[in-house]
């Protein structure tokens, strides 16, 4: 028996959720991403693929190089703003990196990596992170875009943006 889920009233919107299994292969986050390429231009959602391309690659090449078992993306509607796009990476490491928690750690100007988790930050309409009990079930790193709220704000200042503390903004080194 086929079941068929209705369409959402907009078409915009996710109708549910796809969730893609990886292996720990260095050629799953690109699969991946083609995968999210299709899912975003099939829902109408074409102006999203840079963002959410590039906060899946950042979270999707952590799992890979930091972990050592398979991983999950799981790419659906946004929890609060149905208009937006969350995506989410599980993986079976219960630590949350220090560069993804609000209020974490700055990255490094002069360091050769280690950035990725910051340019989640700066491209997330919102972000944040679920470590599963006993330590036994991962984690799941998650990032919101599509929000007409933010558009590449500050990282540092959390969801929505807002001035840093000196007043500033962060500049991007060409």
């Amino acid at each position: 028996m086929t079941t068929v889920s209705p369409l959402p009233a907009d078409p915009g919107l996710f109708a549910g959720t796809y969730t893609l299994q990886l292996p720990h292969d260095p050629r799953g986050p690109g699969i991946a991403r083609a995968l999210l390429r299709l899912v975003l231009e099939a829902h109408g959602r074409g102006e999203l693929v840079d963002d959410a391309e590039l906060l899946v690659s950042e979270l999707l090449t952590n799992a890979q190089l930091h972990t050592t078992g398979p991983y999950a993306l799981r790419l659906g509607p946004g929890v609060c703003d149905p208009g937006r796009v969350r995506v989410a990476v599980w993986d079976g490491d219960p630590e949350i990196p220090a560069g993804f928690e609000r209020g974490g750690p700055r990255a490094d100007a002069c360091a050769e990596g280690g950035r990725g988790l910051f340019l989640v930050r700066a491209y997330a309409d919102d972000w944040g992170a679920y470590s599963f009990p006993n330590g036994g079930g991962g984690k799941l790193l998650w990032a919101e875009c599509g929000g007409a709220s933010r558009r590449h704000g500050d990282p540092w200042s959390g969801p929505g943006g807002g001035p840093r503390p000196d007043g500033g903004r962060p500049s991007v080194r060409q």
